[in-house]
């Protein structure tokens, strides 16, 4: 098997399924010969007409999302999102941590779509499909200049990130918080370094999230501590120590979801499983298929984030004995959509 690339999740590129022709790769005895090792991170600019994306899932507590960026540089290789690189023609695989693509005009185009009589409002989602505090975020500041626009017409959003350089708009979202408008969830798959540098390469380590954590807390924002993915054998027993660190570091709710491997992730993820830890491989691959009736994913609304089954169930119920204790269970606050302000009414001849 080829062997890792520097700081990538992927350990190859697999075609893209809707391509009409495969192309498989041809060892000419030269390895590595015209290969950059690590691939470089490429960015491509998009503009698109609306960056308001709907959706009507009952597994997530949202309606709408905006997504500043495709792919991910943090290239964690359970990711649920790399098979949406398809649809660009790019593969699942190195493409999705590699060749980016940044929406430079999508605070503009959130303001119009506030600005749209017919909006209503609710909360907006950032960080549901790749993490809005991707490294590019530092160059690009494209989610920054969105919860400028959010702040400013008074629309709440919560944000989902592995990421401390949400510390940077601390001077938005303390703001927000306070007028009950933003709300962040930090995501920690495990507490220990070297399996986070194999498996989230370019995301912060796991004591710098808990240092985020901290800080967003003394700034007055609700934090919330994902325990996502849980993956059974590989992390599932660092369940309850992840839920303790956050409660310390000051988190006030938490939540899990149990790894899901879509489409391609599930041979990507089989892949690396196999380069980075041969002989636990094929147990963690049993173990999720345990948990998902056979298969690596069950796609299934109300059963792809919790799976199903004795496993699952323990999972669960370990979840909740953690969360009760450590006061992680309480009822969030909802997010006020009462202080929206959009498009000025238009005032009546009559």
């Amino acid at each position: 098997m080829k062997p890792p690339y520097k700081g990538r999740g992927a350990i190859g590129n697999p075609d893209v399924r809707y391509n009409e022709y495969r192309y498989e790769p041809l060892d000419d005895g030269w390895p590595g010969e015209g290969e950059d090792n690590p691939p470089r991170t490429e960015v491509s600019l998009e503009r698109p007409r609306t960056v308001i994306a709907r959706n009507d899932s009952p597994d997530v507590p949202f309606d709408r999302a905006v997504n500043p960026y495709r792919g991910c540089e943090h290239g964690c290789i359970y990711c649920y999102a790399r098979p949406s690189h398809a649809w660009l023609g790019l593969s699942p695989g190195l493409d999705f941590e590699t060749k980016l693509t940044a929406k430079p005009e999508a605070a503009d185009r959130l303001r119009r779509e506030l600005q749209a009589p017919g909006y209503r409002p609710a909360p907006i989602a950032l960080g549901a499909n790749t993490d809005p505090y991707q490294p590019i975020e530092r160059r690009f500041r494209i989610t920054r200049r969105i919860l400028e626009v959010l702040s400013e017409f008074d629309h709440p959003c919560t944000i989902t990130t592995k990421s401390s350089l949400v510390e940077r708009d601390l001077d938005i979202l303390t703001p927000m918080a306070e007028r009950r408008l933003a709300r962040v969830q930090v995501s920690i798959t495990t507490l220990e370094p070297a399996l986070a540098r194999k498996m989230e390469p370019r995301a912060c380590a796991p004591h710098r999230r808990l240092q985020t954590i901290a800080r967003l807390r003394e700034a007055g924002v609700p934090v919330t501590v994902m325990a996502a993915p849980v993956i059974p054998v590989l992390t599932d027993a660092e369940l309850e120590a992840i839920l303790e660190a956050a409660a310390d570091a000051g988190a006030t709710h938490a939540g899990y979801v149990l790894i899901r491997l879509p489409l391609e992730v599930a041979g990507l993820f089989e892949d690396w499983l196999n380069a980075h830890f041969p002989n636990m491989a094929a147990h963690v691959m049993n173990r999720i298929r345990d948990c998902r009736g056979g298969r690596a994913d069950d796609p299934r609304f109300g059963h792809r984030m919790r799976g199903e089954g004795i496993f699952a169930d323990l999972i669960a119920q370990r979840f909740r004995l953690a969360a009760r204790r450590l006061g992680l269970d309480r009822p969030l606050a909802p997010l006020d959509v009462s202080r929206f302000r959009g498009a000025p009414r238009q005032l009546t001849l009559f």
